[in-house]
């Protein structure tokens, strides 16, 4: 028998009511209240609460509070990655932030999904799709990216943007839904 904690990494549909998950959504909490209430000029100090939080996080990498995730050991960061105030990533399915990606104010990565069909999503199963985002991203503010969304290298991403499909690498995307205006200039 599959536990629902076994089925949520597996992405397939769960209920996250489980025990287990309760005790690694309680973890992840706790580790992100100390690192939003930390002294922001601690550096060491919330880079050791990243690095024990995260499933990886990259040499010379920072993000800034608050920072919000559901698990985080699901989320892995590149190097010399910067991500401003107000990141959320809903790390149900693996969140992977490639190198060099800079990251605005309140971005929100969102790898839940919820059935459209109305008793599944009554009786609280749900599910998850990865995020991919390649290296040398910039996600502006306010970007949402949406499950099962990968953004190829070096794409810009304009502020306020939903991200409902997979962008191509070298691209300016913009819009609610994302859509390519041109590619990004040499």
């Amino acid at each position: 028998m599959t536990t629902m904690r076994e089925r949520m990494l597996a992405g397939e549909l769960y209920r996250a009511d489980d025990p287990a998950l309760f005790d690694d959504m309680a973890r992840a909490s706790a580790l992100s209240h100390r690192l939003n209430t930390a002294d922001p000029t601690d550096h060491a100090l919330r880079r050791e609460l990243l690095t024990e939080l995260l499933g990886g996080f990259g040499e010379d990498s920072e993000i800034r509070p608050p920072f919000r995730c559901d698990y985080g050991y699901q989320t892995f960061v590149g190097a010399r990655t910067f991500a401003n105030f107000g990141l959320i990533s809903l790390d149900v399915a693996t969140v992977t932030i490639g190198d060099d990606v800079q990251i605005g104010p309140n971005v929100q990565l969102l790898t839940a999904w919820h059935p459209v069909a109305a008793g599944p999503r009554r009786d609280k199963w749900e599910a998850a799709s990865p995020i991919v985002i390649g290296d040398n991203v910039w996600l502006g503010g306010g970007v949402i990216v949406l499950p099962g969304v990968t953004i190829g290298d070096n794409t810009v991403v304009g502020a306020g943007a939903v991200v409902t499909k997979d962008l191509p690498p070298d691209v300016v995307a913009v819009g609610n839904p994302a859509r390519v205006i041109r590619p990004v200039e040499p």
